[in-house]
């Protein structure tokens, strides 16, 4: 099976590059000045888990691609950022071929309408990953911890020939991958989740355990965490008890030093998801769920994206 991973960033480069670690046949869809660092450098992990380092990646870039190069891929693995996907969507076109299936991780839902409508819905799988990775200075992915599973299936519930292949690729790698039959709830689970955990880790600028003990930052996270639920079931997706027991008990715990990715790109003044993590969360509300902690997080993360546009524009 031929892989196609769309970047090789924090996320991609390592799942790809554990894929290659078991020898499979993976490339790195990349931009020309990736590549040539890949090609000097290699692409390096950094991990808890286990160092390692490969020599040469494949990669390919869009303009490559579009020549003709590479010609057709059995697995496409999206891991770019939701404020990305529209140019990897139209960069991986050429790579996309009769018998294509399409692996997206990102968070939420809104990147499944995109690639549906480019797609179809019967290309497109469902998707999650669960690690806490960062790009170093020189291009390293640097793991920062244990955490590093992958999770795949198909969005009608099941099983397939597809996934069945997918997790024969998946045999004897170093992450954990996981083939899920109810992979739509498990994203809605964990878009709740994180939706809650970034809502009140950078409305607050504090990590969990900061934001616990301070007055009222208890309740202010179980009613966050109520109004994703709400939603969630409201969408014909209740999040089971296990997934809420498990949310309840990481987004309260006393002295957490937990943050959401999404606080560490506002704090370092880099681009976030707030639309494809909370906007989109609010549109799929119903009449009947009052949201009022998301309204006042989503003001929040857009007013901080239109200071940032703002700053941008002055400096240029």
């Amino acid at each position: 099976m031929r892989v196609l991973v769309v970047g090789a960033g924090a996320t991609g480069g390592y799942f790809g590059a554990r894929l290659a670690e078991a020898g499979r046949d993976v490339t790195f869809l990349v931009r020309p000045a990736r590549a040539e660092k890949l090609a000097t450098t290699g692409l390096v992990l950094e991990s808890p888990v286990g160092h390692f380092q490969l020599p040469a990646p494949q990669t390919v870039t869009a303009r490559e691609l579009a020549a003709g190069q590479g010609g057709a891929f059995d697995l496409v693995l999206f891991s770019c950022k939701a404020y990305d996907l529209d140019s990897a969507i139209a960069d991986v076109a050429p790579a996309i071929g009769p018998g294509t299936a399409i692996l997206p991780v990102l968070n939420g839902m809104r990147h499944l309408d995109a690639l549906d409508l480019v797609y179809g819905a019967d290309r497109v799988l469902g998707g999650s990953c669960a690690i806490v990775a960062t790009l170093g200075p020189s291009g390293e992915i640097r793991q920062m911890n244990p955490l590093h599973t992958l999770t795949y299936g198909e969005r009608s519930g099941g099983r397939s020939a597809r996934v069945d292949a997918i997790e024969i690729l998946m045999q004897g790698v170093t992450f954990q991958p996981r083939l899920s039959e109810c992979m739509v709830l498990e994203m809605w689970e964990k878009w709740s989740f994180l939706a809650t955990l970034a809502g009140s880790t950078c409305l607050m600028r504090a990590t969990i355990g900061d934001i616990v003990a301070a007055p009222g930052g208890l309740p202010f996270i179980e009613a966050l965490m109520e109004e994703c639920r709400a939603i969630a079931e409201s969408a014909g997706y209740a999040p089971r008890p296990s997934a809420l027991d498990n949310t309840r008990k990481t987004l309260t715990a006393a002295g957490s030093a937990f943050t959401a990715s999404m606080l560490r790109d506002i704090e370092g003044g880099a681009r976030i998801e707030a639309d494809h993590i909370v906007g989109d969360l609010i549109a799929r509300a119903s009449d009947a769920v009052a949201h009022p902690m998301l309204d006042r997080v989503y003001t929040h993360l857009k007013a901080y994206e239109n200071r940032r546009a703002r700053e941008t524009t002055a400096r240029s």
